[in-house]
C-alpha cells in the first residue's frame, strides 16, 4: 500500500528488521547504481528511515555491505 493505494507491481523487499531496517539481499558480481536506487525507493515506499544492502557473492563482507538512506525529495 502507498498513501492509501494497493500498487500491483513488482515490488517485494526481502527482510524488514525489528521496526525500522530494511535488508535488501543480492548475489551478483558486484553492486550497481541501480541496486542502491532499488532500496532507496522501498524505503520511501515503506516509510522506513535505513536499508542495508547486501551482496553475498563477494570474498569479504565488509566491502559488500552499504548503508543507505532516502534523501528528502
Amino acid at each position: 500500500m502507498y498513501k492509501g493505494v494497493r500498487v500491483e507491481c513488482g515490488y517485494r523487499l526481502d527482510l524488514i528488521v525489528g521496526d525500522g531496517v530494511l535488508v535488501e539481499l543480492k548475489a551478483v558480481e558486484r553492486l550497481l547504481p541501480i541496486h542502491e536506487a532499488q532500496v532507496i525507493t522501498y524505503l520511501r515506499l515503506a516509510e522506513l528511515s535505513v536499508g542495508l544492502l547486501v551482496n553475498f557473492n563477494a570474498t569479504v563482507l565488509r566491502t559488500a555491505l552499504r548503508r543507505l538512506t532516502p534523501q528528502p525529495p
